[in-house]
């Protein structure tokens, strides 16, 4: 899959529109949307996986996007050990005693005969195990949680570098979606949306409430970074001689720097992941899943096994969204899991994938950057149209005010008017599946 002339114009208009804003407003500014626009495009990847290689319907981005930050927290942050002291031993007892009620539940259901049996065995390994869970678990949390809970009250990490932690929110991410996958994939696709925004709800809620594991939201802050701090940067004498003798503020420098630090990893794990992408959807596998999304029932005649299929497809997807979530907690510096909302990291991941091309990896990258851009620049954009419209009107007039009020939902009204244009002129996406 090759770009055409038309598509590297695309790209050099939304670079165009990124770059004016460098050179007109702010270059802080602008590359902050190349950061977040390198991420978002790594999420549409992810999705587009699922969808443009497989046809799966998975609206639970969020809940993944989620689990990659807290592989950053659980990796980078410095463990509190008196934390660990007060609770840390028997939390671990208790997710093991979790772990063998499952497998025993599970053992149980396997080897014995069908009959109320069976039923009774099962249900009493699940509740008695359920109960004695609890029992180890809950004392240990509290004790965890009421150690100097204004600035910590959680186990935190294993302190070490934070690069690590990006594979390590893909394992979660994929380990999840492994779990998911295994009981939803049987669904067809408005049900598995269904189950998958539902699952996504229970992550988000679990990370809002176990405040030993992520804070809940108290937010775990000062998440360690792998580019320099801009107050060091602003400190270091070199530094700021040379940025001095080639006339930059070394304030404005040191944050530009830091950015430019940023996209230059992201820059790298995006191109990686784009040839991995083309790789496997030039090979015959890209071959087979799409043969699979087009047609289940005659790849399943061909002696495809759809299902597993659909599920490693699912975890590939999953786990390249986890590794966005925890990019994205490293360049944010903190964990936030009431942020984590189903428009940012949802709707508009899939509006990237749409508005881009379902199918092409490029459109996808495309579509990551055009419309974060969109949705970072169309609210100033937008009050200032209105403010223009609404000169000639008296101060205090009832619709100026309430035109001026509204200008926060130019943003929705922008990306709803982009999705149905796209849709109406191009339904295939700016850079269609070839």
């Amino acid at each position: 899959m090759t770009l055409l002339p038309r598509d590297i114009i695309l790209f050099f208009v939304v670079f165009g529109l990124i770059a004016a804003t460098g050179f007109f407003q702010s270059w802080n500014v602008a590359l902050g949307i190349v950061n977040m626009g390198l991420i978002s495009a790594i999420m549409a990847l992810g999705v587009n996986m699922q969808w443009g290689y497989a046809g799966l319907f998975n609206i639970g981005v969020m809940g993944f996007v989620a689990l990659g930050g807290l592989g950053a927290v659980l990796v980078a942050m410095p463990p509190v050990s008196e934390a660990w002291a007060a609770g840390g031993l028997r939390v671990i007892a208790a997710l093991l005693l979790g772990i063998a009620t499952v497998i025993a539940a599970h053992q149980a259901m396997r080897r014995l005969p069908k009959g109320r049996t069976k039923v009774f065995v099962v249900l009493a390994i699940l509740i008695v195990g359920f109960f004695i869970y609890r029992a180890v678990l809950d004392p240990a949390t509290a004790a965890i949680e009421k150690v100097n809970p204004a600035a910590t009250g959680y186990l935190g990490g294993l302190g070490l570098p934070v690069l690590f932690s990006w594979p390590v929110g893909a394992l979660f991410a994929a380990g999840a979606a492994w779990l998911i996958g295994k009981t939803a994939l049987g669904l067809r696709s408005d049900y598995l949306a269904i189950a998958t925004l539902g699952i996504a709800e229970i992550v988000i809620a679990m990370m809002k409430n176990e405040d030993w594991l992520s804070r809940g939201v108290k937010n775990v802050i000062g998440i360690p970074r792998p580019v320099p701090y801009e107050i060091d940067l602003q400190n270091d004498p070199f530094f700021v001689e040379r940025m001095t003798s080639w006339g930059f503020d070394p304030v404005t420098a040191s944050s530009i720097t830091v950015k430019l630090a940023y996209s230059g990893l992201f820059i790298t794990v995006l191109i990686i992941l784009l040839w991995l992408s083309q790789a496997a959807l030039a090979s015959p596998w890209g071959r087979m899943m799409r043969a699979i999304r087009d047609n289940e029932d005659a790849a399943e005649a061909m002696g495809k096994d759809v299902t597993a299929r659909h599920l490693q497809i699912f975890i590939l997807g999953s786990a390249v969204c986890g590794l966005a979530g925890a990019m994205m907690a490293t360049l944010d510096g903190q964990l936030t899991p009431g942020t984590y909302q189903p428009l940012r990291f949802t709707f508009l991941i899939w509006v990237m994938v749409i508005v881009g091309g379902s199918g092409n990896n490029f459109g996808s990258v495309l579509g990551g950057f055009l419309i974060w851009y969109l949705w970072v620049m169309v609210e100033p954009f937008g009050l200032t149209f209105i403010q223009f419209i609404t000169s000639g009107m008296a101060d205090g007039y009832w619709l100026k005010a309430h035109l001026l009020e509204s200008a926060a939902h130019m943003r929705l009204l922008t990306m709803g008017l982009i999705l149905l244009l796209v849709l109406r002129f191009s339904p295939r996406g700016l850079i269609p599946e070839r």
